[in-house]
């Protein structure tokens, strides 16, 4: 229905129960890439469990509590980006993201965040936007530093997953760093 570009070859577009095929063949794809570090897709081995995960989010999406955005490189899905205890009430959100090996190393999930940020904070006047990543994630961790955030602290040892106890960094960039940086990137493109 809409997309949104994100350069050349790659757009932002809403993820939603009825992408469960296309979203499937994708998590298909990439399970044992994606799953690493986080348990996401991990369980959605089948049609009817796809489409069950695409309408979790359609719900919280309906709650105004979280929601998932597929990013579609030269029109074939790759991964996503996502909103998690996004509380308005608050200004206090969280992102993250996933991506199958195709879709790494060219910047989608920075591209596709920066969009996310800009209308968490500039629509929705979300104040803290956090993210959360396995200290062993680099590639993750990197995103963050990439759209300005800071680290906020170190939770050790905090999340059991795939047989090891691992490390969750917390990083965060406020809306008025958030405005300050976009500024002095449109700044430098003048």
């Amino acid at each position: 229905m809409y997309a949104i570009s994100l350069g050349d070859d790659a757009e932002l577009r809403p993820l939603e129960p009825w992408h469960a095929g296309e979203f499937l063949a994708h998590l298909e794809r990439g399970r044992e890439f994606i799953g690493r570090y986080i348990p996401f897709g991990t369980n959605e081995t089948d049609l009817l469990s796809a489409r069950a995960k695409l309408q979790l989010y359609a719900d919280m999406r309906a709650a105004d509590t979280g929601s998932l955005h597929g990013v579609w490189l030269e029109g074939t899905l790759v991964g996503g980006v996502l909103f998690l205890n996004f509380d308005a009430a608050t200004g206090n959100c969280e992102v993250g993201c996933w991506l199958e090996p195709a879709g790494t190393g060219r910047g989608l999930v920075t591209r596709a965040m920066r969009v996310l940020i800009d209308w968490a904070v500039e629509e929705r006047g979300i104040h803290r936007v956090e993210w959360v990543a396995a200290s062993a994630n680099q590639p993750s961790l990197n995103v963050a530093r990439r759209l300005g955030m800071t680290r906020d602290g170190v939770r050790r040892e905090a999340h059991p997953y795939g047989g090891v106890r691992h490390d969750l960094e917390v990083w965060s960039v406020l809306a008025p760093e958030w405005r300050a940086a976009r500024a002095r990137a449109a700044h430098d493109d003048h």
